[in-house]
């Protein structure tokens, strides 16, 4: 791989460049109205101004709790034109989790809607905002998006054209929270780069044209949807479909609903969609791909595409780089995360090895796996040491992710070699819950684990030593946790135990807990608790 970086553009101008190539075609679709390439560009162009004025300028931390929907999309974008850096929370963080990012970030403004000033005041008025909050207050996304669906054809050139703010490829666009927002989150810094390169190279990978739809309920406060579907439409000229949230019952009449051709899926989503009751018109839909990973085994995958008369592609990245693996075109390595992906025009950009004790594995053997490309992080934001553990000196990023080398190029995922649980689509730390769970006066001591789930990735169990075995109630204490944590992190079993497991250095052998079902657990979901 050329050691130099490679020619590239920024967010702005990749935006730019599909409203002036198809101003008038259909980008934007959701429930509640269009916007073409040209319409999108000018609210967008609107709201950098807005931005602007408030106060808002290059290299400025902004928070803003992403919904999947065209007002927070425009935001972004219009943040991304300023050269500011956007800092994506989930909107259904709890507002102690939303306070430990304010209080760790200290952004400058924090954008959200109507329907989430409730918790972003709580949030501000539970200490982290001693300094008096973001200086530049809490802006509307919706009223700095304006009438965004407004307009479907001749949008004047003038009115489309983005604010010069100087971005440069190489600016930073975002700061992904990854883990933990209650201390301190690792926080992912990416470039304008890393997500063009993305958005250039995701359309080749998955045979897309202008003529596709590209359909997303992933959240923006991710990588996947911004980077793949929103820059990889606006690179191809594709269609854009947002939709507020995954459900399952609803998503095949969504994808009828507004012609979608594509979509990705994380986690779960592909389970979660054969576990719906069969109909004899799942076929019967306009999507003929989907993008996921890891892969199914080859009989579930074949049983799926057959279902939803769909292909599926599958491929392997992460928030540190957008430059993973991927299925080469034309190629069926089923149960495999493909092979090291490259840039369609720019050609090889792209390194990966499979490492173990400081060598690279033979075919065959398992190591982790570390990739070497344009598109890697510049690092974890204000954590210096957590990024030289994953960012080496020559520029290898380690991913932390066990694979074997399959010899032909492509590389099968094992296990990931981090602690991280991996549950519906989420990156969860233990400790997080590990310390919420801990804050109760009732516990002495916890550890949070993941667990098989029957559906796929993990279940969070955790195991709690409580001061007053004859006292302490396990439902109270999950109801406590309820209230600190974010849904998807709250743990679906709880296990009382007298002691947990040490090591000789004091740390919690977890290796040596139970991660089987036992009869002392409570299943909080199957019983309805």
């Amino acid at each position: 791989m050329p050691r130099d970086l490679p020619p590239s553009h920024t967010i702005p101008e990749l935006l730019a460049a599909a409203a002036d190539r198809n101003p008038d075609g259909v980008w934007v679709r959701s429930d509640d109205g269009v916007a073409t390439f040209a319409g999108a560009a000018a609210r967008v162009a609107s709201a950098a101004r807005a931005l602007r004025d408030a106060g808002i300028g290059h290299g400025d931390l902004i928070m803003v709790t992403a919904r999947t929907t065209p007002p927070y999309l425009i935001c972004w974008l219009a943040l991304a034109a300023l050269g500011a850096v956007t800092v994506p929370v989930n909107p259904r963080s709890a507002p102690a989790e939303l306070a430990g990012l304010v209080r760790q970030v200290r952004p400058r403004a924090l954008i959200t809607d109507d329907g989430l000033t409730g918790l972003v005041s709580e949030a501000l008025a539970s200490g982290a905002a001693a300094d008096g909050g973001p200086p530049l207050g809490v802006l509307d996304a919706e009223e700095l998006a304006g009438d965004w669906a407004a307009g479907a054809g001749g949008v004047p050139a003038a009115r489309r054209r983005l604010p010069d703010a100087g971005v440069k490829p190489g600016d930073l666009a975002v700061l992904i929270p990854t883990s933990g927002t209650t201390g301190r989150s690792k926080l992912v810094m990416q470039t304008h780069r890393a997500y063009v390169l993305a958005g250039e190279g995701f359309p080749y990978w998955m045979e897309l044209t202008a003529a596709d739809r590209l359909m997303t309920s992933l959240p923006l406060f991710h990588i996947n949807a911004p980077a793949y579907s929103v820059l990889g439409s606006l690179a191809c000229g594709a269609g854009l479909i947002l939709l507020p949230r995954f459900s399952a019952s609803g998503f095949l009449d969504s994808a009828r609903r507004h012609g979608a051709t594509e979509f990705n899926a994380i986690g779960a989503m592909l389970e979660i969609l054969m576990r719906q009751p069969e109909r004899p018109d799942d076929a019967d839909n306009p999507l003929r791909l989907c993008y996921t990973g890891p892969s199914p085994s080859e009989e579930r995958q074949l049983e799926i595409e057959r279902r939803f008369g769909l292909r599926i592609v599958c491929g392997y990245a992460l928030s540190e780089t957008t430059y993973g693996t991927v299925w080469a075109r034309g190629t069926r390595p089923y149960g495999t995360l493909g092979s090291i992906r490259q840039h369609p025009t720019l050609g090889e950009v792209n390194e990966g090895r499979v490492m173990r004790d400081g060598r690279a594995v033979a075919a065959g053997e398992v190591g982790e796996l570390q990739l070497r490309n344009p598109a890697v992080m510049q690092g974890y934001w204000g954590m210096p040491e957590e990024t030289s553990r994953v960012l080496l000196e020559d520029g290898w990023l380690r991913t932390g992710d066990l694979v074997r080398d399959n010899g032909d190029g492509t590389l099968t995922f094992v296990s990931r070699e981090k602690e991280v649980i991996r549950r519906r689509g989420e990156n969860v730390a233990p400790a997080e819950i590990e310390e919420v769970l801990m804050s109760h006066p009732d516990v002495l001591e916890a550890a949070a684990v993941g667990v098989p789930s029957e559906l796929s990735e993990e279940e969070i169990k955790a195991f709690v030593v409580v001061r007053d075995p004859a006292g302490s109630e396990l439902p109270v204490i999950r109801a406590w946790a309820a209230e600190r944590l974010t849904r998807f992190k709250v743990p679906r079993y709880l296990e009382a135990v007298a002691e947990l497991p040490h090591t000789p250095t004091g740390r919690v052998a977890k290796h040596r807990l139970e991660r089987d079902r036992t009869t002392d657990e409570i299943d909080f979901e199957a019983s309805g608790r």
